[in-house]
């Protein structure tokens, strides 16, 4: 606990001195012919994107991308199409399958505009669309993967990079489902490396951020980040 509050304090600072900095507001055009609304932060040679889940938007990201760009991450929070900011596309364009485009005009955006490597951190829906985004990638364009509380993605063994797989104990979907049991199976069949942590509580995805294991999963996000 001592180090992380030695953690929270060096982030302060770095806030504070970073106050003022402009956040850029985006729209992104997609592969498929749709665009999503995104908000970039930072100005690092690290890019990070940040996929909400369902019940969430761009906007709340906002603390956890202000925190990885204080410790030098480009980092871009986007609305999947149809929330938030983003327009609802036609329908031929709103399947499930086609949310890994967002994920992709996202990394890609970043790598064209100065990022060296982008990571992706998806939660609950979005880690799907992160996931399956992976394995749909070219090699080397998402160097790592951050899936916060997601269902089972379409194709796991093809998912690329380094993988920290996060979940709480007790967390479960509509159904009862734990979800840590279909993470699990997931765990299993993407190749390394890989890592699994299981936090406590029964929080979902995004609203761990806002319970006491909320210290423990920004450090375990940045941990892996910052990992060389």
């Amino acid at each position: 606990m001592r180090v992380w509050h030695g953690f929270l304090i060096a982030a302060a600072g770095l806030l504070l001195s970073q106050q003022g900095a402009a956040q850029v507001h985006l729209s992104i055009p997609t592969q498929d012919g749709t665009t999503i609304a995104a908000d970039l932060y930072g100005s690092g040679a690290r890019g990070v994107v940040l996929a909400h889940g369902g019940r969430r938007t761009k906007a709340d990201w906002a603390p956890q991308a202000e925190i990885l760009a204080a410790h030098g991450f480009r980092v871009l929070a986007f609305d999947f199409r149809g929330f938030g900011d983003s327009p609802v596309p036609p329908a031929a364009l709103q399947s499930d399958a086609a949310l890994r485009f967002d994920v992709l005009a996202a990394v890609r955006y970043l790598h064209h505009h100065g990022a060296r490597t982008v990571s992706v951190v998806g939660a609950s829906f979005g880690g799907v669309a992160a996931a399956d985004a992976s394995a749909d990638s070219e090699p080397g364009e998402i160097d790592r993967l951050v899936l916060l509380a997601h269902g089972s993605s379409n194709h796991p063994e093809l998912i690329k990079g380094r993988k920290l797989f996060i979940v709480g104990r007790h967390d479960t979907d509509g159904s009862g489902t734990v979800r840590l049991t279909e993470m699990r199976a997931d765990y299993e069949k993407v190749k390394p490396p890989k890592r699994f942590v299981i936090l406590e509580g029964s929080a979902h995805a995004q609203f761990l951020f806002k319970t006491d294991q909320g210290d423990r999963l920004m450090t375990e996000i940045l941990r892996f980040l910052s990992a060389p």
